[in-house]
């Protein structure tokens, strides 16, 4: 098959369903080739190397990779945010409606890009695949990037992106779920969870020296991640007060920053100077270190019915790492944990019940918590991996095309 890419965010900038995506598809036999923008991607600013241009052509791993220009943005105005997703979209018409034809086009994400191959759709009969993962216009509106007279546009955004695709892939039942109650036709929405950046996955070796970052002869659980409002740690924070007359010296570690990190630094040494840590933010390839060197990981959000289709990245990169999960989320993230084997539940936000889910955990043997972290990585390999995943969408490729071609 023949398969483009039509993504915005593309490697060098933090996409794995970019480069590692094409590669993939290449092994197994595809023609694939991304059509995307100049990488600006967190900070709003071009990547050394890069200008902006007519369009660019690259090759990267072997994929071909055509970039178009766009106005470079990712800070709090709404107005450049806006500017950014609107430009690469009219940037990508020409070479989307005019250049290589594939079989196939696989969207990521953005509405505007979904009507945009809708439109190509009707013009040169290409079908695609539009996978969703964030929320619109829910999404736009709670990120304050528009005022609610943004609503029936980007609602009408939607319902073409949605009515055009062949195939709509969501990273949760939940957000199946949703899509369903909005009128989306449910035999065209199938679930596909997210991997991880498993190329930055391996890091340095475990060995069983201790790692220096970790409190040693602790029960580590470490966090990991931005430490901002929707994650809720002031409550992992009074729960590590709770702990603290516990025989098993169990030692919540935050690891990165954020906009509530100084409060939580203070708040912890007012409540649990002893037993709790706070590590800088640092390499993925860093971070999965001293990960595979805790005692258990941590995922916590706000207790709020929002996030209960929600499955925070880090979940899947747990998996992967192979060590017992404590999870403080309620919906998918708690269910996919459950169905892995891989650790315990607590409720979100309550601090008696992180205390009672970590004193359990500690109390845990050394066996069943390496069983825990096993069925973990088994559970990630088998349904999540980058292998699991692209195969799920290689068959709704061929099974797109095959009807097209039918038709």
């Amino acid at each position: 098959m023949r398969i483009l890419l039509l993504c915005q965010l593309c490697t060098p900038e933090p996409a794995f369903k970019s480069v590692p995506f094409a590669r993939e598809l290449c092994r197994r036999g595809h023609e694939v080739r991304i059509l995307t923008g100049f990488p600006n991607y967190p900070g709003g600013k071009l990547y050394s190397g890069y200008r902006l241009r007519w369009y660019q052509r690259e090759v990267i791993d072997g994929v071909p990779i055509l970039r178009v220009p766009l106005f470079p943005s990712h800070d709090a105005s709404s107005l450049r945010r806006s500017l950014c997703y609107l430009s690469f979209a009219l940037s990508a018409a020409w070479p989307l409606w005019t250049g290589w034809k594939p079989d196939v086009i696989y969207v990521y994400n953005l509405v505007t890009l979904g009507t945009l191959a809708a439109i190509n759709q009707k013009l040169r009969g290409v079908p695609y695949v539009l996978d969703v993962q964030d929320l619109w216009p829910d999404s736009i509106l709670n990120a304050r990037m528009g005022g609610s007279w943004m609503r029936p546009l980007l609602e009408f955004l939607c319902r073409v992106a949605y009515k055009g695709a062949s195939k709509i892939i969501v990273l949760s039942p939940g957000f199946k779920t949703i899509l369903i109650n909005r009128g989306v036709c449910s035999e065209k929405i199938e679930v596909i969870y997210n991997w991880c950046d498993e190329d930055n996955l391996q890091g340095a070796p475990v060995t069983s020296s201790a790692c220096p970052e970790l409190k040693g002869g602790w029960f580590n659980i470490v966090f990991a991640g931005n430490l901002g409002q929707v994650q809720g740690l002031e409550a992992v924070v009074e729960a590590a007060a709770l702990v603290r007359a516990s025989p098993h010296r169990i030692c919540f570690v935050f690891m990165g920053q954020g906009v509530m990190l100084e409060h939580l630094r203070e708040l912890a040494k007012q409540r649990a100077p002893e037993n709790t840590l706070f590590l800088p933010a640092r390499s993925f390839q860093d971070a999965s270190r001293i990960l595979r060197m805790a005692d258990g990981l941590l995922i916590h959000l706000q207790d709020s019915p929002v996030f209960g289709a929600t499955i925070p990245s880090k979940t899947q990169t747990y998996l992967a790492l192979g060590r017992p999960i404590l999870v403080g989320v309620r919906g998918d993230a708690s269910e996919l944990v459950r169905r892995a084997g891989a650790g315990l539940a607590c409720e979100p936000g309550n601090p008696s019940g992180i205390a009672k889910a970590a004193i359990q955990l500690a109390e845990t043997s050394t066996d069943r918590l390496a069983e825990m972290g096993w069925r973990g990585a088994e559970f990630y390999r088998k349904e999540i991996s980058i292998a699991a995943g692209v195969a799920r969408f290689e068959r709704a490729f061929k099974c797109i095309v095959s009807k097209s071609v039918l038709e």
